[in-house]
């Protein structure tokens, strides 16, 4: 119980922290099998592991499983024939049963910039319940403080915190610093990874001066589907909360793959 104890304690910390982990849980044991019914083990993205279900091979497949689920962002029930002619090439002559829940944000935001609409951002992603990393190289501005619940806060120049932050295909970025120097360095860097979205504040002026810029190190922002600048939809209202809602609400559009028209003619 104790061992069970802890595993459900790495879990909720695991959520805490953003990080992806499947939940996996022994719901049936018959004939010889490692472990009985009720044996859990977290298996992490990375097929780090806490707990076990038996070791050996039977417990390899598992997480290799696992971390399939993790993924997918989707568990189910899975079965172990433990039998020369099952799916394991075992010969205990047993079956075990797993469920496994996977516990995984869709998406986690990185905020580059730790000012008034940084902070808004920020806002709207605790309510939402999404996951949030903020860059500033001013620690006056990017702090615990202005951003409670933040997974990290990184006080670098935010083009440099990219590297820092582990930008993946998780990733949904928004530039939002304190200068168009700054947007495009940030804009340089998150094309050259994997980040599902980016996006960028500024006028259009802006916007397509610092496309043009980076044309010249052979970069077209406007041929890469991820990147949206001018960000946020089209909704109206210019004060940093306004702008903020607008830019999440078109990061969950882009997420979910949805048109954004009015629930009413649907």
């Amino acid at each position: 119980m104790k061992d069970q104890k802890n595993i459900i304690k790495l879990l909720a910390e695991a959520i805490d922290a953003g990080r992806a982990a499947a939940f996996v849980t022994v719901i049936e044991a018959g004939g010889s099998t490692p472990r009985d019914a009720g044996a859990r083990m977290l298996v992490y993205a990375d097929g780090a592991i806490e707990g076990t279900v038996g070791g050996g091979t039977v417990e390899a497949l598992v997480i290799k499983k696992a971390v399939e689920c993790v993924k997918a962002g989707e568990g189910g029930k899975f079965s172990f024939e433990l039998k020369p002619k099952g799916n394991t090439g075992m010969i205990c002559m047993g079956k075990m049963e797993v469920f496994i829940d996977v516990y995984k944000n869709p998406f986690k935001v990185l905020i580059l910039g730790g000012g008034h609409v940084g902070v808004k951002i920020a806002e709207a992603c605790r309510l939402a319940g999404y996951p949030f990393l903020v860059a500033d190289d001013r620690a006056e501005f990017a702090n615990p403080e202005r951003f409670p619940g933040a997974l990290d806060i990184i006080n670098e120049a935010p083009h440099k915190a990219v590297a820092k932050a582990g930008v993946d295909a998780d990733t949904y970025a928004v530039i939002v610093t304190r200068g168009h120097a700054l947007d495009r360095e940030c804009l340089e860097a998150l094309l050259r990874t994997k980040a599902a979205y980016i996006g960028m504040i500024g006028s259009k002026d802006k916007v397509g001066e610092i496309f043009r810029l980076l044309g010249k190190k052979k970069l077209f922002p406007l041929k890469d589907p991820r990147v949206h600048s001018p960000v946020g939809l089209n909704l109206g209202g210019k004060a940093p909360g306004e702008i903020a809602v607008s830019i999440l609400a078109e990061i969950i559009k882009f997420h979910y793959k949805r048109d954004a028209g009015h629930m009413r003619l649907r």
